[in-house]
């Protein structure tokens, strides 16, 4: 009787969204003297190339990671920053075209050095260059035994020149040589952050042995197809006998909707306040609130067991809430049909919101990971600041979700000029969804105005436009469109305009404060705290957009 097999103890493998938290842990114990990720960035990361990101896990814990991308090679080989080149950590000016393989991530667990995961994690680079059939890889490497030899050494470059003449030992330059990689220069200012390296690196590079360089090779990204297909409700407010008529009416259309074989149906902003119509009396803006946020749970519940049901992906307009620390937020319940149930904070509350209503603005956003890719959730008002959608798409999200709901034609349109600009800028979709008619004795929806739509960037693989599909004005119905992936990365990377790739990171770039959502209440960055918040002119409607 032969013996049972063994479990492997080490795996090498692509990276995966699920990976993100132990990728995070593992980079803080690995470089204790540097900036730590934020989770958005992994998830970037390995959202805007998952091709070029691997972890190696032993005995189950992740004690390697490796992330890199495609450049051209015109920006892999000029100088640069750090920050530059990963669009402040994303990874998010990967080009699909680009002939180089940057690497700009390595790290190896202390525990497990020594056991040759880092030259595993480099051969997996290697291997997809080499398959690729790009020029080579280049990255900027450490040398984090500068700063204790600086007074020995008259420069950066004398210190890598004695390194090369095995008078100088620095660890981490004697791997990647000894890797095949030849240093082909100095990166000034390369990582301020890395004070053993005095903030410079070596730009690294080795060169594909199977490449003939002499005749530069033109990759060329292939229009395919990676269809999707979205659903927008135009939802019609009206009076309801209790919260069963209610579902019964949102099931309606995620029926219809999921007969169709859309893969997502979005509902509109608010789109709960109907709960209100059966109310023996219309409440006060803060008891309506109050009613609403009590709904809670019955509402994530009965959402994603209709995402279940229907296998369609959900995203629930928004819903007031209050959390458990007795603040009132404006949230959409993104209810998948695998079972899990995301919430996206409304970030930036209107002024109706937050006089009437109390409502206080969210402190993250982040894209969800669906069976469809990434995608992300700005929540009317949200779609106004263009630094949110962007964050978004860094982080890999190729549509957003605009639920909507706008009292006058004025407040539609900005939202719908923004949405359209979103789209345009970060070359993804935008789907809008708003509320029609209006509700007797419900003060919050006196009358609406919306036209939802799916929105595209304008450039030819898309419709002429930028508009996939639109709903008439003012009436309750499911807009249904296809839309094609695929073009998107075709246009990000050989599009008349390639709005993500030249954005200047030499000049400018989003930094978010990691402190939000770590802080004490009453020090919490966005808060109104004293300042007053003036009443706003018009009924207590949403005010939207």
């Amino acid at each position: 009787m032969s013996a049972p097999k063994s479990k492997a103890r080490l795996e090498v493998r692509q990276a995966r969204p699920a990976d993100v938290r132990a990728i995070a842990d593992l980079v803080r114990r690995a470089y204790a003297d540097l900036p730590a990720y934020t989770h958005g960035e992994i998830r970037g990361q390995i959202n805007n190339y998952p091709e070029g990101c691997f972890v190696a896990k032993l005995d189950g814990t992740v004690v390697g990671y490796c992330a890199s991308m495609r450049l051209d090679e015109h920006v892999a080989l000029k100088p640069h920053s750090w920050d530059e080149i990963t669009g402040n950590g994303f990874g998010s000016r990967h080009d699909p075209t680009g002939d180089w393989l940057y690497g700009y991530e390595m790290c190896v667990d202390p525990k497990v050095r020594g056991t040759r995961l880092g030259r595993r994690l480099y051969e997996e680079r290697r291997s997809l260059a080499e398959q690729l059939e790009l020029s080579g890889i280049v990255f900027g490497g450490r040398m984090p035994n500068l700063s204790r030899s600086w007074r020995k050494v008259e420069s950066a470059q004398d210190y890598l020149d004695q390194v090369l003449d095995n008078k100088i030992h620095d660890p981490v330059l004697r791997f990647q040589l000894a890797n095949g990689f030849e240093p082909i220069g100095i990166l000034e200012n390369y990582l301020p952050e890395d004070k053993k390296s005095k903030g410079f690196a070596v730009h690294m590079m080795w060169r594909n042995p199977f490449v003939d360089t002499d005749k530069p090779k033109k990759h060329r990204l292939p229009r395919g197809v990676e269809s999707v297909r979205i659903a927008t409700c135009q939802l019609q407010a009206r009076q309801v006998a209790d919260f069963d008529e209610f579902m019964r009416h949102v099931e309606y259309f995620v029926d219809v909707a999921a007969d169709y074989e859309a893969d997502f149906i979005v509902f509109p902003e608010l789109f709960t306040l109907m709960l209100l119509s059966f109310e023996e009396r219309e409440l006060t803006p803060m008891e309506a609130i109050e009613t609403l946020s009590n709904y809670t749970p019955r509402i994530r519940q009965g959402l994603s067991d209709m995402a279940l049901k229907y296998n369609i992906n959900i995203i629930g307009g928004s819903h007031p809430t209050r959390l458990d620390d007795g603040d009132i937020h404006n949230i959409a319940y993104v209810c998948l049909r695998d079972g899990s149930i995301h919430s996206q904070e409304k970030i930036h509350p209107t002024p109706n919101e937050a006089y009437w209503w109390n409502i206080k603005g969210g402190d993250t956003i982040d894209a969800i990971p669906t069976d469809c890719g990434p995608i992300g959730v700005l929540i009317c008002y949200d779609s106004e600041f263009p630094e949110l959608a962007r964050r978004l798409v860094d982080e890999g999200a190729r549509i957003i979700f605009i639920p909507f709901c706008t009292d006058s034609r004025q407040g539609y349109m900005r939202v719908r000029y923004c949405a359209q600009a979103r789209a345009i800028e970060n070359q993804c979709f935008t789907v809008m969804s708003g509320n029609v008619g209006n509700l007797p004795n419900v003060a919050n929806m006196d009358i609406q105005y919306a036209q939802s739509c799916i929105l595209t960037p304008c450039d030819f693989p898309f419709a002429r436009d930028g508009i996939a599909a639109e709903a008439s004005e003012n009436v309750e119905t499911l807009t249904i469109s296809d839309v094609n992936l695929a073009d998107l990365s075709w246009a990000r990377a050989e599009g008349t305009v390639q709005n993500l790739a030249d954005r200047r990171f030499d000049l400018y770039r989003i930094v978010w404060d990691k402190r939000v959502g770590s802080l004490p209440q009453h020090t919490r960055i966005g808060e109104d705290r004293d300042t007053g918040i003036t009443k706003p002119t018009g009924r207590h409607s949403p005010g939207g957009g």
